[in-house]
């Protein structure tokens, strides 16, 4: 139960969120809503290196019904493509005519500007070399028409417009092709460097800010280290980013805890090769790469599996309203995770985030950060200390006490009785607590949770059918008292077992990610040492473990105790110290694992 988390935590870092590519990041090349500018959303800037990719036409010249084979081949693999015609004139404007398969396994035909069949793309994600269709002129055809297509090598590998063959029709004297080019990724110049060294904590609270994880790690020495600087120089801010990552590291600026509209910067390798980028959030999409680039002074690092990226940012950027001023207080997000081909993927634990609003061109200062909410923490504690202290001691109290004290009262009812009620009535109380901060915080149910959120439920509900059927309860002469007995005994073992997977799948989730394995193996200890003294209590009641005779001279071992007491009750008091001892120091090792995230 350690995160009923339905809350999934996600409170992470817009950046990093789940993948809902747009466009043409459909494998089945449903992409109409690229036909006019043919550009694939994939939310990074299209190559401008030379194409691999040529567009060959069969024919020059061409008259209205004629039908011309297209060829769209390569000496490297492509996975998705979009082919058009447009006016040579007129680059820039709609699809004219309409194009005939020619195997329809690997293209298919799209309807652009309300013209059936005017564009041609993939049909899967299955690498191509080459694929061929068929042009049909129309009868309107203008005089000259140019072919253009859009290639995918991979995710963030893309050409997009690519020129190809002008023809015209016959008779008309061929113009020149206008241009194609856009400004729509015009990128300020940029210097980008491979840094020498490791970036350093030192000057951390003197010249530049920092957060750190974990706390006064060194990225300079420690490759387990995830690092965020920022410092203000002249009118910009110089950001450090470093961190041990699969495929990117990332931070984002945010006005709450919450994703959503918020000022990332991905560090992303791709085969060796780190692209820095400005993005924007919106909401839980996939994060939207900055068309116009604000930083400056690029620097990055791969070595040892930690990326580093080092820029340089102007405090204000008029040119780009995604930005965030830097002369106003956010929450920092740091999260890291693995990507394809420089594609992001959603990432897996959960993202640091700072205790407090920075003001980013403050003065300097070390900042604290967790990896998970107050609320959460609060949840998985009051779990632990219900299941593992109270729950655990207020069944074996009912289970193999009633004997003892039995001329003894308090409060008017027998010891182990009050006992009993009074534990399983404080744990009903924490797990009902503990169970609506997962709520509070979220606000919702988490479908990311797996069986956790669903186990929880399970204990909450079979917790809160105790009391009920306790209130009514027969009288203990009554004929019907071993209905109650059996059922009061189901529900509370059934709810005791569930709760213990409940914490085993709890450690696991991203809300209260605790160290793994040695956290497992705490709750397997405690399982297990349960399991075991249990055992030793039922042996005894079964008179397997009793006392043996003694000589006269013998010292009695629990002399020490007192003498009205048996020698069962002296040993069952002794086990229970022993299981309460237990108990404690597994769950104060738990609770010392969450205060620490």
């Amino acid at each position: 139960m350690m995160t009923l988390d339905m809350c999934n935590l996600q409170t992470a870092l817009a950046i990093l969120a789940t993948l809902c590519l747009t466009v043409s990041g459909y494998k089945n090349g449903k992409v109409e809503k690229a036909c006019e500018s043919m550009l694939p959303e994939h939310h990074s800037h299209p190559n401008t290196t030379t194409s691999p990719y040529t567009l060959t036409a069969s024919v020059s010249k061409f008259s209205p019904g004629d039908q011309i084979k297209v060829t769209l081949s390569g000496d490297k693999h492509f996975q998705g493509f979009l082919v058009q015609a447009r006016d040579a004139s007129n680059p820039a404007g709609s699809a004219v005519g309409s194009f005939i398969l020619v195997d329809p396994k690997i293209s298919q035909l799209l309807t652009c500007n309300n013209i059936e069949g005017s564009a041609v793309s993939h049909t899967s994600d299955a690498q191509e070399t080459e694929i061929q269709v068929i042009w049909n002129a129309p009868p309107e055809a203008p005089p000259t028409v140019q072919f253009f297509a859009t290639l995918v090598a991979h995710y963030k590998t893309f050409w997009v417009k690519l020129p190809g063959p002008v023809i015209s029709q016959k008779g008309v004297t061929q113009a020149p092709p206008q241009s194609t080019s856009t400004d729509m990724f015009t990128n300020s110049a940029t210097t980008t460097s491979i840094l020498p060294q490791p970036f350093t904590s030192e000057g951390c609270g003197r010249w530049k800010s920092c957060l750190v994880d974990p706390v006064g790690c060194n990225p300079s020495v420690d490759t387990s280290c995830f690092f965020l600087s920022y410092s203000t120089v002249g009118q910009a801010v110089l950001f450090e980013l470093s961190g041990p990552a699969e495929a990117y590291v990332s931070f984002a600026l945010s006005k709450d805890e919450w994703m959503g509209d918020d000022d990332v910067y991905l560090c992303t390798n791709d085969g060796g090769h780190v692209s820095v980028d400005a993005a924007h959030t919106t909401g839980r999409r996939y994060p939207e790469v900055a068309s116009k680039s604000v930083l400056t002074d690029v620097g990055w690092r791969v070595s040892d599996g930690v990326i580093q990226c080092r820029f340089s940012r102007a405090i204000n950027t008029p040119q780009d309203l995604d930005r965030f001023s830097l002369n106003h207080s956010y929450y920092l997000f740091f999260a890291h995770g693995t990507a394809d081909y420089g594609m992001i993927h959603r990432h897996k634990r959960q993202p640091l985030i700072s205790a407090h609003r920075q003001l980013i061109t403050g003065p300097p200062n070390i900042l604290t950060g967790s990896r998970s909410p107050l609320l959460m923490k609060s949840h998985g504690a009051l779990m632990l200390i219900g299941w593992m202290l109270a729950g655990s001691t207020g069944t074996i109290m009912a289970g193999y006490f009633k004997p003892d004290w039995p001329e003894q009262t308090l409060f008017g009812q027998k010891i182990w009785f009050q006992v009993h009620r009074g534990l399983m009535s404080l744990t009903v109380l924490l797990t009902a607590v503990g169970f609506i901060f997962p709520f509070v915080y979220r606000q919702k149910w988490s479908s990311r949770a797996g069986a956790h959120p669903y186990l929880g439920c399970t204990v909450m509900i079979l917790a809160f059918c105790q009391p009920i059927m306790a209130a009514f309860r027969p009288p203990p002469d009554s004929s019907r008292r071993w209905i109650f007995n059996w059922f009061h005994w189901g529900v509370g073992s059934a709810a005791e077992i569930i709760a213990g997977a409940s914490m085993l799948s709890g450690i696991q989730q991203q809300s209260l990610l605790l160290p793994y394995p040695w956290t497992k193996g705490v709750l397997s200890g405690f399982v297990v040492w349960n399991i075991v003294l249990k055992l030793v209590l039922q042996l005894h009641k079964r008179g397997v473990i009793k006392k043996g005779s003694k000589d006269e001279d013998e010292t009695p071992v629990l002399s020490d105790i007192s003498g009205s007491a048996s020698w069962d009750t002296k040993f069952r008091v002794a086990v229970l110290a022993l299981f309460v001892l237990g108990n404690s120091v597994f769950c104060i090792s738990l609770l010392d694992a969450i205060n620490r995230i």
